[in-house]
């Protein structure tokens, strides 16, 4: 069995991605928390922390698809790998959800609250700057201004 994708190495917007998956779950279970205030809220941190899981696995199968895809000299296997991957991923989210819907012990509304830990954590990353992207804006910048016109 080949486990590469274990010893891949992350782009720092997957790293950032994977850690505010981490952080918007926490504040999903907290809210939990604070909205059961029972023993029912365990019930909606194992929701919550099941999808959440899967999303990080999710973005090594990002990596590992970007990776892979432009590896291919194909363009056609390319984007069938492409599109085998994003069905794959549809298909593990709505495993997760149907887990969650059959086991008496998981929370529904955690685990679809836990989907959105993906969608959160690739919105907050978009807005950011990393340092790659600011060293090539300020490299540009200054070419730019040593150009005589």
């Amino acid at each position: 069995m080949r486990t590469d994708w274990i010893r891949m190495k992350l782009t720092a917007p997957s790293k950032k991605m994977i850690l505010f998956i981490g952080v918007s779950a926490l504040v999903m279970m907290a809210g939990g928390a604070v909205f059961y205030r029972s023993l029912k809220a365990f019930n909606f941190a194992l929701g919550v922390l099941l999808p959440s899981v899967l999303n990080v696995f999710k973005v090594f199968l990002f990596e590992r698809t970007a990776r892979k895809t432009l590896e291919m000299i194909n363009p056609a296997k390319g984007k069938a790998y492409v599109h085998f991957q994003f069905i794959l991923r549809y298909v593990l989210s709505a495993a997760v959800l149907v887990v969650a819907a059959v086991v008496p012990f998981i929370e529904v509304m955690g685990a679809v609250f836990g989907i959105f830990t993906l969608q959160i954590s690739v919105l907050i990353v978009r807005s950011m700057k990393f340092p790659e992207e600011q060293t090539e804006q300020s490299e540009q910048t200054e070419q730019s201004e040593q150009t005589p016109e």
